[in-house]
């Protein structure tokens, strides 16, 4: 399978005409060319005149603690200043943008709703559309599969909309930022001044292990590819009393806790899982987030077939088996950040719905019959977005 080679590699190798104008850059240092150089950093070598870098969640230098508040800064690297757009605003204003020409986006994603990178993005395209100012977009390949066929709901209902899902689109959108820009900018009438410089040999049913490339981490928790794969379930574990593993290598593929019967979880989970992916048991001490330096026994998800892999549903059967065998344990619980400072209905933010708790009431049949129906978003999803689609 030929490599991809990612937008930002495209503008280098042939600088277009704007080059030389006053350019704000939105990145960050996951972004990187062919090379592994930094794409800020490359971008200047080949003559791009940088005058502004825009930051996303994690910051410029992608260390920041998840939805940790992020102030500007200075780039030790380039030397260029740097306005962060998760921190007192998630907004470019008119201030910032009088002194430009174009705005260039690239970061890397990890293909899910609630990855907010995304959403900086739909920002940045609203500043683009109020200040007519030109938006290019070095798209970058999905990482988990540009294959509509997995894409997984719920839908965003409007209601929940958030920092981590403003628009409707699934969970796993099985598309790469460049598509949604356009078909944000499309649907919702933006008429923003929007390009995107495609990705050249990009196979849209590829995963980032095909690639022949090494993984870059994305965030401080997205540090290899199952993590990314696992991500979109998993990560609905912040909702709860239960460590996603953050703080250890295995965040996003783990779940546990220092009361967890993981034995109990892992031979539940086997009767009822896809041959897919299995658990395997592991004992783990987080360095940070839930349970610091404390205990934990959970299991760990082994995926066996990465282009069957549903990581949504997973991750939701996951919780609903550790819910039901420890139910004087198990808890709902807030999740601070930035954007949501009360950490209120974190899940229903995540999953999309109203009141999505509820869910986990439900017998455990009737609960895999009812996502299973949430989750089936293929077919309406794949009509939606169709026109939209560059590979």
């Amino acid at each position: 399978m030929p490599t991809p080679i990612a937008g930002i590699d495209v503008l280098l190798a042939d600088p277009p005409f704007w080059h030389k104008h006053k350019i704000a850059l939105v990145t960050n240092h996951a972004a990187k060319n062919k090379d592994g150089i930094p794409g800020r950093q490359a971008l200047l070598q080949h003559q791009f005149n940088i005058q502004l870098l825009f930051s996303p969640e994690h910051g410029l230098h992608v260390k920041g603690a998840d939805g940790a508040f992020i102030d500007d800064g200075i780039d030790p690297l380039t030397q260029l200043p740097i306005i962060s757009l998760y921190g007192k605003k998630l907004q470019p204003s008119a201030d910032d943008l009088k002194e430009i020409d174009y705005l260039l986006f690239d970061i890397p994603d990890v293909g899910v709703r609630f990855y907010t990178y995304l959403w900086t993005l739909s920002y940045v395209l609203e500043a683009s559309a109020t200040y007519q100012i030109p938006l290019i977009v070095a798209d970058r390949p999905n990482p988990i599969s540009g294959n509509i066929s997995l894409s997984e709901g719920p839908m965003l209902d409007s209601g929940c909309a958030s920092f981590i899902g403003r628009w409707p689109i699934p969970i796993r959108h099985s598309c790469t930022l460049g598509e949604l820009a356009n078909y944000f900018n499309q649907k919702l009438n933006l008429n923003a001044p929007l390009s995107v410089i495609k990705i050249v040999n990009y196979q849209r049913n590829s995963f980032q292990t095909d690639w022949g490339l090494p993984f870059i981490p994305t965030s401080p928790a997205i540090q290899t590819f199952e993590s990314a794969l696992c991500y979109g379930g998993l990560a609905l574990l912040e909702a709860t009393n239960i460590s996603e593993g953050r703080g250890t290598p295995y965040a996003f593929t783990i779940a546990g806790a220092p009361w967890m019967d993981a034995k109990a979880t892992a031979n539940t989970f086997k009767q009822l899982s896809p041959n897919y992916v299995r658990t395997n048991n592991i004992d783990f001490i987080p360095t940070q987030g839930k349970f610091a330096n404390q205990q934990c026994y959970g299991v760990q998800l082994e995926i066996i077939d990465k282009e069957k892999y549903q990581s949504v549903f997973i991750g939701l059967l996951l919780i609903k088996i550790i819910k039901d065998l420890h139910p004087t344990h198990f808890a709902w619980e807030n999740y601070v950040t930035n954007v949501n400072p009360s950490g209120v209905e974190h899940l229903d933010k995540l999953l999309g719905i109203k009141n999505a708790d509820s869910l986990f009431d439900l017998t455990l049949s009737n609960f895999i019959t009812e996502i299973c129906t949430l989750l089936n978003v293929e077919k309406a999803w794949q009509q939606a977005i169709h026109p939209y689609l560059l590979y």
